[in-house]
C-alpha cells in the first residue's frame, strides 16, 4: 500500500505567502552596484534590486521587441490603400474622384485601342508611305527597253495570254458595234493570220538588217588588212632600243596574296577513333574476308551487288565535281582560217525559228528519243551477264581458297590447342595467326575475351620454350612470335609479369636444388636463355627494383658464379649470359662483378703459359687443371684462315666441330666475343672510382699473356681500343668528401633596453595617438558587448522555438489521446450493440 498524500491547510498556505513577501522585502537580499562618483550628463547603468531582476528585465524586453519581430516574420497582415490621392490632404474629395474617374477611363481606352489602327496615323515601310507605294507610280527601268528583240506587242500578248478574246473585244474609241457606217469587225481567224504575217515580216526585216551589218563588217575587215601593212613601220636594228623593259616589282602584299592563292587548302581529316572502334573495324574486316574465302572454297559465285546511289540533299550546290579531262576547245590557225577540234556549228538560228513555227515541237520529240536510246543502251550494258567460270577454274579457285590461311580464329584454351593451331605453318603464318586471333578476340568486343587473352600470354611463353627445346631449335619462329607476345604484354602487363615470374622462379629453384645436392650446376638451357632475352624485351631493365628484371639479373649473376666451365658449350652459354647482362645494365650502368669476373676468366682460358700469372683467378675458373685450356689454340697459325663470325645460339646445346681447324676458329670467335663485351664494359664503367683496380687482371692478360696470341686484325683492333680506355683512366681517384667550409656562427640578438619611468601608464604619446588608442579600446569593448548580446538573443530565440515545438507536440499528443479515447468508446458501444443483437 502506498502512502497517502499530505494535505496542506490554509494556514500553511498563508505562512508560505508571508515568507516569500518577507524575502522580497528583506533589505539584506537587495543587490546594489555602487559607483564611486556621479558624473553630470551621464546616464547611470547601475541597477539596484534583487538577484535576477536585471535578467528578468532583459527577458521581458526581448519578449516585447525580438519575440514580436520573430512572430511577425514572413507575415503581411496590413492593408494599404493605394488609391490616387488617398493620403494627400491638400486635394479636395471631389477633385480626387474626378482624377480617379479620368485615370480609369484612360486605362480602359488604352486596353481597347491597343491593336486598332488609327486613321490619322500613316504607315510606312523603309521610310516610304504605304499608300503611295500601292499606287505603283514608279516605272521599272529595264535594260532591255532599248533593244527591240524580245519585246511583245499588245496584240501578241492579248492573243497568247488572254485567250484571244481581247482581240475581238478591242475596238477603237469611236467605233461601236451598233454603228451601220463603221467598218466590219474582223473574225478571230483573220486577226491571228494578221498577227502571224506581222511577226514574220518583222523577222525578215531583222534578218536583212543583220546580213547588211555582216557584209559591212567583212568589207571593213578587208579594207583594214589592205592598209595595215602601210601603217606598220619596222625600224632597223641599229636604231632599235634593245634595252629590256623593266617590269614593275610586286609589293610584299601582292606576293603574299599570290602565294596564298597557290597554297594547298587543308583537307578535312577523319576523327580520331578509339581503341574499341579500331578493334571492331578490324574484326569486321577479318570476318568479311573469311566469309569471302569460305564462299570461294565452296565454289559459289560472287553475289551481284546493286550499285549504291549516294543521297543528294536538296541544298546540294553540285560544286564538288572534278574535271577528269580538259573540256576546253583547242584553237589553231591554218590556211588563213580558224581550225577547231570539232566542226563549227552553223549559225542557223533563223531557220530553226522557222522550223519551230512550222513543225511546232519536233526538237523536243527528237530529244526525248535520244534520251530513250541512251537509257536503253545503259540498261543493256547492265543486263550483260558475266561469263560463267568453267569447272576447272572453279576447282582451282576452291583449292586456292583451301590453301589460303583463315582470317578468323578462336583463342586456344590449352597448350595442346595452341600447338594444334600453329603446327604445320611457316613462321610468318604463325605470327599472322596470332595477330588475327588478337584482333578477332579483342577485350572490348566480348566479356570473356580478356580472360582468354590473359591465359594466352602464358601459353605463348610456354610455346616459345618448347620451340627452343626442339632439335634443331626453331629460332626463326621465336623471332617472329616475339612481337605478338610484346603486344599481349602491353595489353595485359600483370598477366605477363606473373607468367614470366613463374618461369624464372622454376628455373632458379631447380638450380638451387642441384647446387644443394652436387655443389655446382650446369649452365641454363637454351629455353631459359630465350626467356631471359624476352624478359629484357618486354619489361624495363633500368628500374632500381622490378618484379621481373631484378630476379632475372640475380639469376644471371648466380649462373655466372656457380656454374663451372667444362666445355666449349659452357663457354658459349656463359658468353650469352654476359651479353644479356650487358644488355640489362646498359641504361642503369649498374656494376656487376660476376660479369667482369667471367670475362677475365674466359681470357684466362686462352692463355697458354699459366705459370707466370700476374693476376688471380676466381671460381668458377681454375688457374690450372683439366678444363683450364679450353680456348688455347691447337695450331698457333690457325688464326690466318679465321674470319670474324657471331656465336650461334644452337652451340649452347650441341657443338659439331669437324676438325681441329674448326675448333681453333670457334675458340678465336669466343675470344673475339669476350673482347667485344670487355670493350662495352670499359665504356660503361669508366667513370667508376675503382675502375683501374677492377680491370687490373684484364690489363695484365692483354699486355703480358695474350699479346702474341691475338695476331689477327679484328682482335688487334679490339685489344688496342681496350688498352686505350684503360690507359686513359687515372691511376687513383680521390674519395668523395664534403667541401671544407668555415662553420657559420649562430646569430646573437642584442637585447633592446627600454627605460620605464612610470609603470601602469603610457607616457610620451601625442594627442592623436591617445585618441586612437581610446577609440580602439572603445571599439573592442562595444564589439564584445554586441557579440554577447547577439549570443543572448540567439539563445533566447532557440528557447522560444523549443517551447513552441514542445507546445505543438503536447497539443498533438492531447488530440491523439482524445481520438483514441473516442475510438475506444465507439468500439465499446459497437461491441455492446452486437451483444444486444445476439441476445
Amino acid at each position: 500500500m502506498g502512502k497517502a498524500p499530505k494535505k496542506h491547510s490554509v494556514a500553511d498556505k498563508v505562512r508560505k505567502v508571508k515568507t516569500s513577501a518577507e524575502i522580497k522585502n528583506n533589505p539584506f537580499e537587495v543587490k546594489i552596484n555602487r559607483k564611486k562618483f556621479d558624473v553630470l550628463g551621464r546616464k547611470s547603468k547601475h541597477d539596484v534590486g534583487l538577484p535576477g531582476v536585471s535578467r528578468s528585465k532583459a527577458i521581458n524586453k526581448r519578449k516585447e521587441t525580438l519575440l514580436k519581430e520573430y512572430r511577425q516574420k514572413n507575415k503581411s497582415s496590413k492593408f494599404i490603400d493605394r488609391r490616387f490621392g488617398e493620403y494627400d490632404s491638400k486635394m479636395a474629395p471631389e477633385e480626387k474622384i474626378l482624377q480617379r474617374f479620368a485615370m480609369e477611363r484612360q486605362r480602359a481606352i488604352e486596353k481597347k485601342d491597343m491593336y486598332n489602327l488609327n486613321e490619322e496615323e500613316e504607315l510606312t515601310h523603309y521610310g516610304q508611305s504605304l499608300s503611295e507605294m500601292e499606287k505603283f507610280t514608279d516605272m521599272v527601268n529595264s535594260d532591255d527597253e532599248s533593244e527591240e528583240k524580245g519585246r511583245l506587242s499588245a496584240e501578241l500578248t492579248a492573243s497568247h495570254f488572254g485567250g484571244g478574246g481581247g482581240l475581238l473585244r478591242k475596238k477603237s474609241a469611236g467605233e461601236h458595234p451598233d454603228d451601220e457606217g463603221g467598218p466590219k469587225a474582223k473574225s478571230r481567224q483573220e486577226l491571228i493570220e494578221e498577227l502571224i504575217h506581222k511577226s514574220k515580216q518583222e523577222k525578215r526585216e531583222r534578218q536583212v538588217q543583220k546580213e547588211e551589218a555582216q557584209e559591212l563588217t567583212e568589207k571593213l575587215d578587208q579594207d583594214w588588212k589592205s592598209i595595215q601593212t602601210l601603217m606598220v613601220r619596222n625600224k632597223p636594228k641599229a636604231q632599235r632600243d634593245e634595252t629590256p623593259v623593266e617590269k614593275p616589282k610586286l609589293e610584299e602584299y601582292d606576293k603574299m596574296v599570290r602565294e596564298l592563292g597557290f597554297e594547298m587548302k587543308a583537307q578535312p581529316s577523319e576523327k580520331m577513333k578509339t581503341t574499341e572502334e579500331l578493334a571492331r573495324e578490324d574484326r569486321e574486316k577479318l570476318q568479311k574476308l573469311e566469309a569471302d574465302r569460305l564462299r570461294r572454297m565452296m565454289g559459289d559465285e560472287e553475289p551481284e551487288v546493286a550499285p549504291s546511289r549516294s543521297h543528294v540533299s536538296a541544298d546540294d550546290l553540285h560544286d564538288g565535281f572534278i574535271l577528269d579531262k580538259d573540256d576546253k576547245k583547242t584553237l589553231a590557225y591554218q590556211d588563213g582560217k580558224w581550225n577547231l577540234d570539232e566542226e563549227p556549228v552553223e549559225n542557223g538560228a533563223e531557220g530553226e525559228e522557222e522550223e519551230e513555227e512550222e513543225v511546232g515541237g519536233g526538237s523536243n520529240e527528237e530529244a526525248e528519243e535520244m534520251v530513250d536510246d541512251a537509257s536503253s543502251e545503259e540498261e543493256e550494258e547492265d543486263e550483260e551477264v558475266k561469263p560463267k567460270k568453267s569447272t576447272e577454274e572453279r576447282k582451282a579457285q576452291q583449292e586456292a581458297a583451301k590453301a589460303e590461311l583463315p582470317y578468323t580464329f578462336t583463342v586456344p584454351e590449352s597448350a595442346k590447342d595452341l600447338e594444334k593451331l600453329l603446327c604445320g605453318h611457316t613462321p610468318d603464318n604463325q605470327r599472322l595467326i596470332m595477330a588475327r586471333t588478337q584482333k578477332c578476340n579483342h577485350p572490348s568486343l566480348a566479356v570473356g575475351n580478356k580472360l582468354k587473352l590473359q591465359k594466352l600470354v602464358g601459353l605463348l611463353l610456354d610455346y616459345l620454350g618448347e620451340l627452343a627445346c626442339r632439335s634443331p631449335p626453331e629460332l626463326t619462329t621465336i623471332d617472329k612470335l616475339i612481337p605478338e607476345v610484346y603486344s599481349l604484354c602491353q595489353m595485359f602487363p600483370q598477366a605477363a609479369c606473373k607468367s614470366m615470374q613463374t618461369i624464372l622462379g622454376d628455373a632458379a629453384h631447380s638450380m638451387e636444388e642441384v647446387l644443394e645436392v652436387k655443389g655446382n650446376a650446369a649452365f641454363p638451357t637454351l629455353d631459359v636463355l630465350i626467356y631471359l632475352k624476352v624478359a629484357a624485351l618486354l619489361f624495363p631493365t633500368s628500374d632500381f627494383r622490378h618484379p621481373v628484371t631484378t630476379p632475372a639479373l640475380l639469376y644471371i649473376g648466380q649462373a655466372l658464379t656457380k656454374c663451372p666451365v667444362r666445355s666449349l658449350e659452357d663457354v658459349t652459354s656463359g658468353l650469352v649470359l654476359c651479353c644479356l647482362a650487358v644488355e640489362y645494365v646498359s641504361f642503369s650502368k649498374r656494376f656487376l662483378p660476376e660479369l667482369i669476373n667471367f670475362l677475365s676468366g674466359t681470357l684466362h682460358l686462352a692463355v697458354r703459359d699459366k705459370t707466370t700469372a700476374g693476376y688471380s683467378v676466381v671460381p668458377p675458373f681454375r688457374s690450372t687443371g683439366k678444363h683450364s685450356n679450353l680456348l688455347v689454340l691447337s695450331d698457333p697459325e690457325s688464326w690466318k684462315s679465321w674470319s670474324r663470325k657471331t656465336l650461334p645460339l644452337s652451340a649452347t646445346q650441341q657443338l659439331a666441330l669437324k676438325n681441329d681447324v674448326d675448333a681453333d676458329h670457334y675458340r678465336l670467335t669466343c675470344v673475339y666475343t669476350c673482347m667485344e663485351l670487355l670493350n662495352k664494359c670499359c665504356a660503361l664503367y669508366k667513370d667508376l672510382v675503382c675502375f683501374t683496380h677492377i680491370f687490373q687482371p684484364i690489363t695484365a692478360l692483354l699486355l703480358q699473356h695474350l699479346s702474341f696470341t691475338l695476331l689477327s686484325e679484328p682482335l688487334k683492333e679490339l685489344r688496342t681500343a681496350i688498352l686505350e680506355v684503360l690507359g686513359a683512366a687515372p691511376l687513383a681517384r680521390s674519395r668523395l668528401v664534403f667541401d671544407k667550409k668555415k662553420p657559420v656562427p649562430l646569430k646573437l640578438f642584442t637585447p633592446k633596453i627600454v627605460q620605464v619611468l612610470d609603470y601602469g601608464k603610457k607616457r610620451g604619446q601625442t594627442r592623436e595617438q591617445k585618441e586612437e588608442h581610446r577609440l580602439r579600446h572603445k571599439y573592442k569593448k562595444e564589439f564584445k558587448g554586441a557579440l554577447r548580446e547577439i549570443r543572448k538573443d540567439t539563445r533566447f530565440l532557440a528557447s522560444e522555438k523549443l517551447d513552441d515545438i514542445m507546445k505543438r507536440d503536447a497539443e498533438r499528443k492531447r488530440k491523439v489521446k482524445e481520438l483514441f479515447g473516442s475510438l475506444a468508446t465507439q468500439e465499446g458501444e459497437w461491441k455492446a450493440l452486437k451483444r444486444r443483437k445476439r441476445k
